[in-house]
Order: structure tokens, then C-alpha cells, then sequence
């Protein structure tokens, strides 16, 4: 089996990421909506001088046709990383295929699936490429 790379630069941004989420779960703790996370790891990657859009509306192509369905990317990080958060009890085989949608449909090659309802964010965190 072939390891999929991904380029440094992507990486060290993808390393940014699950930094700020290390920081953010070690001041907040598990239990809390998904919202309040989501602006916290806004506030904690700009902090880190990272460009950051939250809430990025995504389109879909359809045969040929852009739709625009409301799709929405919690966190796209210098343009390269898809951050999908949750606050949930245990990721389930559809979140992991809704962060992989939202990789094809942006078109982006690494994403991080970030659950801040554990005990220890290690546990939370899932990296996954195109």
C-alpha cells in the first residue's frame, strides 16, 4: 500500500491546526456545543497570524449545473485545510464521509475531522487525504 503525502507546507498548517485544537480542548474541556469550539479554534488560528474562513459556503456541480445547497465548511485554513468539528459522543462512519465530500467538492487534498467531546483531543482528531 502507497503512504498518500501530502506537501510540507500543507502539513505544517495541518500541525497548526491540531495544535490550536490541543489548546483549545486543554482550556475548555469536553461537553460544550460545537459553535462555541468552532469559535475558539477561529480565534485561536488567527491568533497564530493563519488565514481562516469559517462557515465557507461550498458549491456543488451537478451535470454541469452549480448548486448552491447550503453546504458549508466549518473551518478552511489558508486555503488548504478542511476542518470539520463536532461535539458528539463517538464520530460515526457519515462524518468521516461528509469530510470527504467537502474535501472532493472544495477541492482540497487534507482534512481534519476534530471531535471535541472526549476525554483527551488525541482521541478526537482524524486526519484524512484525497
Amino acid at each position: 500500500m502507497e503512504f498518500i503525502k501530502v506537501s510540507s507546507e500543507v502539513d505544517k498548517i495541518a500541525k497548526e491546526v491540531v495544535d490550536s485544537a490541543f489548546h483549545v480542548h486543554k482550556s475548555l474541556g469536553p461537553g460544550l456545543l460545537e459553535s462555541v469550539y468552532e469559535a475558539c479554534m477561529l480565534h485561536e488560528l488567527q491568533k497564530r497570524g493563519m488565514k481562516v474562513e469559517s462557515q465557507k459556503t461550498i458549491s456543488v456541480i451537478y451535470d454541469g449545473l452549480k448548486i448552491d445547497a447550503g453546504l458549508r465548511l466549518d473551518l478552511l485554513v489558508e486555503d488548504e485545510v478542511v476542518v470539520e468539528l463536532k461535539s458528539v459522543e463517538t464520530i460515526l462512519p457519515v462524518h468521516d464521509s461528509q469530510l470527504l465530500s467537502y474535501l472532493k467538492l472544495a477541492n482540497k487534498r487534507l482534512g481534519l475531522l476534530i471531535n471535541f467531546n472526549v476525554p483527551v483531543i488525541k482521541d478526537g482528531i482524524r486526519r484524512r487525504i484525497l
